[in-house]
């Protein structure tokens, strides 16, 4: 299936974006100029603007143009902090191990969760954090590599990937839900949990210059967790 003209032209901007060629306050081409260089009506052109506007990543100045947007943040009950952090500051010791980092194929439900098509290619970590030797979570994200090109080339045991994509793609938008559940085996084995013990999952879906980055899905024991949050 083709990719709908304005669509292209919402990830050439995105792209001039993400590379830097414009940045924060930067005009971007007229509706005119960018309906001649892509070979379309204004009228598709003037689509991908008002998306792109209302998505935050542009700002429409009546009579000036169409310009890069300021990064808008929004508040969550839970802070987008890392685990390491947030361990440090408890004053204790941190350790990630890697249990998986690769390229995967996206399948329905990530390729809905990812905004992008059936088949898609995404990176894909697995991680366990320990608080003192302790294992506290058990990290699985996907992740757009458009937006962060090099995240399979990261060493995750002295950087979590929160860190990294906060660094290379900032945070523009957040969704995220918590619930209680009785964890798989592999997951009760890596947090070496009872075996009646439920889990605290946090999924969390991130965006970053009009795009889901990643989808994450935070497994953390019942008994040894729990989330905290203030406005």
């Amino acid at each position: 299936m083709s990719t709908p003209a304005y669509q292209e032209i919402k990830d050439f901007i995105l792209e001039q974006i993400h590379r830097g060629v414009w940045g924060e306050g930067d005009q971007v081409p007229t509706e005119h100029e960018l309906a001649r260089e892509f070979g379309v009506a204004r009228m598709t052109v003037n689509r991908a603007l008002r998306e792109l506007s209302a998505e935050q990543v542009l700002t429409r100045v009546q009579g000036s143009g169409t310009f890069v947007a300021r990064p808008r943040y929004e508040s969550t009950l839970v802070a987008i902090r890392s685990i390491s952090d947030e361990i440090v500051a408890r004053g204790h010791r941190h350790h990630a191990s890697v249990l998986v980092l690769d390229t995967v194929c996206a399948d329905e439900t990530l390729a809905a969760e990812m905004q992008l098509e059936v088949g898609s290619l995404l990176f894909h970590s697995r991680l366990l954090h320990a608080e003192n030797e302790q294992p506290v979570q058990l990290e699985e994200r996907w992740v757009r590599p458009a937006l962060a090109p090099d995240y399979i080339a990261q060493d995750f045991t002295q950087i979590t990937p929160n860190q990294y994509l906060v660094r290379v793609a900032p945070l523009q938008r957040v969704e995220y839900r918590i619930e209680a559940c009785m964890p798989e085996a592999r997951v009760r084995e890596r947090l070496a949990m009872a075996e009646r013990e439920p889990c605290l999952v946090l999924q969390r879906r991130t965006w970053s210059q009009g795009q889901v980055a990643s989808v994450v899905h935070l497994w953390h024991p019942g008994s040894r967790y729990r989330f905290t949050g203030h406005f």
